[in-house]
């Protein structure tokens, strides 16, 4: 294998691996602009994991297994919304205990099931595309979680930006006064986007133990809901900026990788690296560094990169709203 060849195989597993991601940040994405704060999702993708993982090899299909993880998703969104919505509590601390109750249970529940073989989603190439140069292997020879995450990025935006619908899910997330105004349920819409976007974070992490990382073993996507919530706020709340940011963060940890196995001596600082990066960039997209970097830009440029580039939560994100 000459060294382009290498290339290719190391970006389209990069490609691989950051495709649970980017369906957990369309998840969380659809979740925050509808204006509720999931913040389980670091116990909800190991709890799906494991059940995904623990369903497929009982039931001997994959199918199923992506369907129970769903359902986990879709519970624990189900709960932050209701106890923020019906019983008026705060988002931010139900989701952290759901986090904490996600992990224990995935370590409790699956300690019976830890590193053995099971049921995986097999790599499907796509004729004719696959043989497309460089994109074809990168983009087209992959599995069907590769795929699904690829049109979901394409079809969140588009129902963001171009649909009746995602019209009214902005306007809940954005003024709810102003949507219930206008005839629009808010907290009805609120549950069944919440539901969606944790049903979405539940596949995220069935897509781990049944692809990228085919088994299970305690914590094996530990830490990565954290990531996906970071990626969100990088992603300026729009799923192709956040599906931009799951990619390079799978590059960085690739790169991480290399450099670790390289310079072994020293390997315990290149494990720090992606997350000092996602720290570095969170905190550069937050202050006036990028507005700088665009003045820069010729004034054709400006515009495009501001839009691009801005960070702006929906209004009313974290708030509960009251229809009686």
């Amino acid at each position: 294998m000459n060294e382009f060849d290498q290339l290719l195989k190391q970006l389209s597993s990069i490609v691989l691996q950051s495709s649970p991601l980017i369906i957990a940040v369309c998840g969380e994405t659809i979740t925050e602009r509808v204006g509720l704060i999931n913040l389980s999702l670091d116990g909800t993708m190991l709890l799906a994991a494991m059940t995904g993982f623990v369903v497929g090899l009982q039931s001997n299909s994959v199918i199923l297994g992506f369907l129970a993880a769903a359902f986990v998703g879709l519970l624990f969104a189900l709960i932050v919304a209701f106890g923020s919505i019906r019983l008026k509590q705060s988002q931010v601390a139900i989701g952290f205990v759901l986090t904490l109750l996600g992990d224990d249970l995935s370590a409790f529940l699956g300690q019976n099931f830890t590193r053995i073989p099971g049921v995986f989603v097999k790599k499907v190439g796509i004729p004719i595309l696959e043989d497309i140069p460089i994109l074809g292997p990168l983009f087209f020879d992959q599995d069907l979680v590769v795929y699904f995450a690829l049109i979901l990025v394409g079809v969140t935006w588009w129902f963001f930006f171009r649909t009746q619908p995602g019209l009214k899910l902005r306007g809940v997330g954005e003024r709810p006064e102003s949507a219930f105004a206008r005839g629009v349920k808010v907290n009805q819409l609120r549950y069944l986007y919440a539901m969606l976007g944790g049903a979405l974070v539940g596949i995220a992490g069935a897509a781990y133990s049944l692809d990228v990382k085919v088994g299970w073993s305690e914590g094996n996507t530990r830490g990565l809901g954290w990531i996906a919530l970071a990626i969100v706020i990088f992603g300026g709340w729009s799923p192709i900026r956040g599906a931009i940011g799951a990619l390079l963060f799978g590059a960085t940890k690739t790169l991480a990788t290399i450099l670790q196995q390289t310079y072994s001596e020293i390997g315990v600082v290149f494990t720090s690296i992606t997350w000092i990066l996602m720290l570095a960039v969170l905190l550069v997209s937050a202050s006036e560094l990028t507005e700088r970097f665009i003045n820069f830009m010729p004034l054709a440029w400006r515009r495009p990169l501001r839009r691009f580039l801005r960070v702006t939560a929906p209004m009313a994100l974290g708030t509960r709203f009251g229809e009686d």
